[in-house]
């Protein structure tokens, strides 16, 4: 299939399983690179290429066209990732040597009603953000993209990246406070 990503993603949307083959063998060998720029679990980093062209392939369909499809393959995987160290932190995890059973520092249930409250809040604060500079904040905090990368993947001039970024940080800090 000699097709864009978008029409891809459409199609992939209709349950085309081709269109999901091509789009997988076009963009697992860079995704799995950046993964593991992260994660130095290779077992984890393949868990989460599965869960994140899984969730390609579900939500296909509600992908709106308004970005590179890379910049979205790769939101897909940062969120995979942060859901996996957010359960690994979660569980308690024994340290130590094997008759010693010392649990590791787990949060308390207040600690995690006030991270989802937080995470709520800064949620409601990225989605009321204008797309241009979410878009920014994506790539470059999310992404982990630096500036020339981000104005690369976003089309923009670095100049423009970096005001975006100031720009989106100051309201997001407005809105947090």
């Amino acid at each position: 299939m000699d097709v864009g990503d978008g029409e891809l993603l459409r199609l992939i949307g209709e349950g085309n399983r081709r269109a999901f083959d091509v789009l997988y063998a076009r963009h697992a060998p860079w995704l799995v690179l950046r993964l593991r720029r992260r994660c130095r679990d290779p077992e984890l980093v393949r868990e989460l290429l599965q869960e994140t062209f899984l969730t390609v392939w579900r939500a296909a369909a509600t992908y709106r066209g308004d970005g590179a499809v890379v910049g979205w393959l790769w939101a897909v995987a940062v969120r995979r990732l942060i859901d996996a160290r957010r359960r690994a932190l979660a569980r308690p995890q024994s340290v130590g040597s094997p008759g010693e059973e010392i649990l590791a520092w787990s949060p308390s249930a207040e600690e995690e009603v006030m991270a989802r409250a937080y995470d709520a809040d800064l949620e409601r604060a990225l989605h009321r953000l204008a797309p241009e500079l979410r878009a920014v904040l994506q790539a470059t905090v999310l992404d982990g993209l630096s500036v020339r990368e981000a104005a690369v993947l976003l089309g923009l001039p670095e100049g423009t990246v970096k005001t975006r970024a100031m720009r989106a940080r100051r309201e997001l800090r407005e809105a947090l406070s």
